[in-house]
């Protein structure tokens, strides 16, 4: 009778090869910016890392996220801001959040936390319950419908991140 040799499977870690990442550089304007151009703001609660991400938006978006963030402090004038995850957050002050934007290469995209329950629905779905997006590109910056989502947005409840 022959045997049959086991096979064994090994149970270390498979070895990879280990990535260098060279660290970013910052442009012209000393500005670092992510893939898209999204400005590398150092995460911070308050509304002077929200001012220095406003600035280094990259054309077009400085102008447009200047104007997001006066309506939001017209709208909701005690709300909470923060830098996380190389975006602005805006909310309630008790932890929670109702908006948030990011830079992309050719648009600006707004995240409306309970975008569900406004009405009209932000244009975009989320994989997420109850998130809905708003993508807005050069020269298509509706503030009267902003502003309009500023306001019910602010009332809801936040969201916790």
């Amino acid at each position: 009778m022959t045997k049959t040799p086991i096979r064994t499977t090994s149970k270390a870690p498979a070895r990879t090869a280990a990535k260098t990442r060279q660290p970013l550089k910052p442009g012209p304007d000393g500005v670092v910016r992510l893939s898209g151009g999204n400005p590398q703001i150092a995460k911070g609660d308050g509304d002077a890392p929200v001012q220095a991400y406003i600035a280094a938006m990259p054309g077009w978006q400085s102008d447009i996220g200047r104007q997001m963030d006066a309506i939001i402090e017209r709208v909701a004038p005690k709300a909470a801001k923060a830098v996380k995850w190389n975006s602005p957050f805006y909310g309630k002050g008790d932890g929670t959040w109702f908006v948030s934007f990011h830079v992309f290469a050719k648009y600006i995209k707004v995240t409306f936390f309970r975008g569900a329950d406004l009405d009209p629905l932000p244009p975009d779905a989320s994989k997420v319950k109850n998130v809905r997006y708003l993508n807005i590109h050069e020269s298509a910056f509706d503030a009267k419908q902003f502003t309009s989502w500023i306001k019910q947005a602010s009332k809801l409840p936040g969201e916790k991140l």
